[in-house]
């Protein structure tokens, strides 16, 4: 009997839905995690900053008290994405992501559903300045999606970055 072996990146991004377990946001429940030479070297997902009071303690998002849609004005969210808190936790631990792979797993926590967990405006900039590769994203219909980066900054030399086609919060 021949055992069918999973992939690396379903491996790693089954890892990335595990980390997002630990989320505490009431919209979204992402985790990401960042392989360099086949071995995880740092893991993040959305929370607030450490020691500071997240959505679940208040007991409300704040961006859902303010009416404010998915995808927009990140500023007002106590929370950190989980791309952010993956590279800032290797930096705090002197590790090096030069030519990693980050693998980002999100669902709705309403009913446990994958979804596009494309990384937002802010989080694919610190991914090209943090020198990855590859993001590996869960999808809606759970084919998962590769982006290299180096296609993110040639559409970027070629277009605006709001020409961008995978934006999070947006269908299509």
């Amino acid at each position: 009997m021949k055992t069918v072996r999973t992939s690396k990146d379903s491996y790693y991004l089954g890892i990335a839905r595990e980390v997002a377990n630990r989320s505490t946001c009431f919209r979204r429940s992402i985790g990401a995690i960042i392989v360099r030479d086949d071995q995880i070297v740092s893991t993040g997902y959305v929370g607030s900053p450490r020691k500071t009071k997240d959505s679940l303690e208040h007991g409300f998002c704040l961006r859902d008290k303010l009416g404010i849609p998915h995808g927009q004005r990140y500023e007002l969210c106590r929370s950190v994405h989980a791309e952010q808190n993956a590279i800032i936790n290797a930096a705090r631990a002197g590790v090096s992501l030069l030519g990693g792979d980050m693998y980002i797993y999100g669902s709705a926590p309403a009913d446990g559903k994958p979804i596009d967990a494309f990384p937002c405006f802010i989080c694919k900039k610190m991914i090209i300045n943090a020198g990855l590769n590859r993001v590996v994203c869960s999808t809606e219909d759970g084919r998962n999606r590769v982006f290299t980066i180096v296609d993110w900054i040639r559409d970027w030399q070629e277009r605006d970055i709001v020409d961008d086609e995978h934006q999070y919060g947006k269908k299509g």
